[in-house]
């Protein structure tokens, strides 16, 4: 299969690491960065501008006597947010509240009412007209909310690929999670999809597949 669009960078663990290591500075030099990481100026620049282009770090001109300025260097309120945003254990322990109450048929509404709200968010700026067109749209959106996914195409086929699973604590504990983001994307996408590989089974990736092209989406 080829590869469908070009993937944006998304933040990996090393960068994660570098921000949260500025954070905990509050402001530094490219000199002052060499050292806490221990690594050379020419990584730490790629770092800071590879941070810079994606709106998490700034730069600030400090101006001392009649030297040359310097740069320092801060995270941004977007790369705070980006820290803070690790709701995976508040995530789990709700899972399981819902999954307690005693009361089968709240649980199916809450699972129900969940189900249609992420159809919501994914699914409202998706119009076209063929799954095609329809599966580059939710790609480009499930990008937008940071999941790092690819579509590819063989023949008359689709794929959609998640390479590292959004409820990965969830899915470890209840399959059911997985179920439930295939009925949404199968939804928005307008046709049946068949969950092939998942990543707390092992594999590299979440895998969505088995979708015909060109069939005019419901």
């Amino acid at each position: 299969m080829q590869t469908g669009l070009i993937m944006p960078e998304t933040l990996n663990e090393s960068d994660r690491e570098f921000l949260s290591e500025l954070s905990a500075l509050g402001s530094a030099s490219i000199a002052q960065l060499c050292e806490a990481q221990g690594v050379t100026t020419n990584a730490v620049r790629q770092r800071l501008n590879r941070l810079m282009a994606s709106g998490f770090v700034e730069r600030a001109t400090v101006r001392q006597g009649r030297g040359r300025p310097q740069h320092d260097y801060q995270v941004t309120n977007a790369g705070r947010r980006l820290l803070s945003n690790n709701y995976s254990e508040l995530a789990l322990v709700l899972w399981r509240q819902i999954q307690h109450i005693p009361d089968e048929k709240i649980r199916r509404q809450i699972a129900e009412d969940l189900r249609k709200s992420l159809i919501t968010r994914y699914g409202q700026e998706i119009n076209g007209t063929t799954v095609l067109a329809r599966i580059d749209q939710l790609q480009r959106v499930l990008q937008k909310y940071g999941y790092s996914v690819e579509v590819e195409r063989e023949n008359s086929q689709v794929a959609l690929t998640e390479n590292s699973c959004p409820y990965h604590d969830l899915a470890m504990e209840d399959s059911s999670i997985c179920s439930l983001e295939q009925e949404v994307f199968e939804q928005i996408l307008g046709v049946p999809l068949q969950l092939t590989q998942r990543c707390v089974d092992g594999h590299s990736c979440c895998r969505f597949e088995q979708v015909e092209l060109d069939v005019p989406a419901t």
